[in-house]
This record gives C-alpha cells, structure tokens and sequence, in this order.
C-alpha cells in the first residue's frame, strides 16, 4: 500500500521498513540532525515540519522539529520527495541552483549527507522500498 510522503501513515510505513532492515543495514558515520520544512503539501495545514537524525547510527526521518539542528531544509513538497524519496543528485542540484531548496546553517552537513549512507545491497533495497509506499 501506498501512502503521500511525510503523512502519518507514511511516517509509520518508513519507520517499519527501517525496523525491519535494522540489523542488516551499516550505520551511517556521519552525525547529522537536519530539520526539514516542507510547503505547498497536498494535505493538512500546507506546511509540514520533520527532520533527519543520525545521532543513534541509522538515518531516521520523523515528523516535527529537533532543537538545535545542524541545518534545517525549506523547499516545497515535491522538491522534498525528490530530494529524499528519489534521491536524484542532479534534481536536488538543480532545484538547490533555482532556489527551491533554502538551507539555513552547515551547507556542508547536507553536502556530505549525500555521500554519507554506505550504498550496499541492503541500503538500496531499504531505498527501493520506501520509494514503493510511497505516493
């Protein structure tokens, strides 16, 4: 089943595909806690605010706001899904080169996220299957 990125029923969708690769997938070795905003959403009040966190070794996205973040995200809904669904360097680079994706704080925390979760099997099936669920 499929479910509209960063809703409820995404969230937990993601979060249980995580779980479920958990003791198979490398930790990623990069610290980061990224807050994210994302506007124009198709649902709910047209503004949703998750975040990014690597502090316990696994790449999470959760739904509302960390305090102190290393940089937080501002891009509309559809960019956001291409950044983090897609995972489309050359649509992030160009949509960061437009002006659709505004970054407040360490750009280079963001730069590095890029390269930061180790690509083995299990990461790109872990990928694969989120981007199944979602719409």
């Amino acid at each position: 089943m499929s479910h509209q990125f960063l809703s409820d029923e995404w969230i937990e969708a993601a979060r249980e595909i995580r779980h479920k690769w958990a003791d198979r997938v490398p930790e990623v070795p990069l610290l980061v806690r990224i807050n994210v905003v994302a506007t124009k959403v198709p649902f709910g009040e047209g503004t949703i605010h998750a975040h990014i966190d690597s502090s316990t070794g696994r790449l999470e996205m959760e739904l509302g706001a960390l305090e102190n973040p290393d940089l937080t995200i501002t891009t509309d809904y559809d960019t956001a899904r291409q950044l983090f669904v897609a995972q489309d360097p050359a649509a992030s680079m160009q949509a960061f080169m437009a002006g659709r994706i505004k970054v407040e704080g360490d750009i280079t925390k963001m730069m590095l996220m890029q390269t930061a979760v180790p690509q083995t099997p299990e990461t790109l099936e872990v990928s694969e299957e989120i981007r199944r669920i979602t719409t």
